[in-house]
């Protein structure tokens, strides 16, 4: 699952930088896919580490996205974003405790 959203991430700063030209858009999508990629090959060797980073970078994105789904009330990209990014906070945090 974790390499899933981390694809899903990645892909998304990829088509921003393509509709939008945003390096930022760019940048952060490819940094946050390659961080939730460690963590997915983490949760191979440690499976708490790993999930414990795939909740601190799920959880960072949906505030950021949240925000701005907020200041923009657009559901592309940024509502999208936040709701995929909530999922994704409430399954790996519940695979941490189980």
């Amino acid at each position: 699952m974790i390499v899933v959203y981390g694809l899903l991430v990645a892909i998304g700063g990829v088509i921003g930088y393509v509709k939008a030209r945003s390096q930022v858009s760019l940048i952060s999508g490819l940094g946050s896919g390659v961080a939730l990629a460690i963590a997915a090959y983490t949760t191979t060797q440690n499976p708490s580490t790993g999930l414990s980073l795939a909740v601190f970078i799920a959880a960072f994105l949906l505030i950021v996205f949240a925000i701005r789904w907020i200041k923009t009330k657009k559901m592309m990209p940024a509502g999208m974003m936040a709701i995929l990014s909530l999922v994704a906070v409430i399954l790996f945090a519940t695979a941490l405790v189980v």
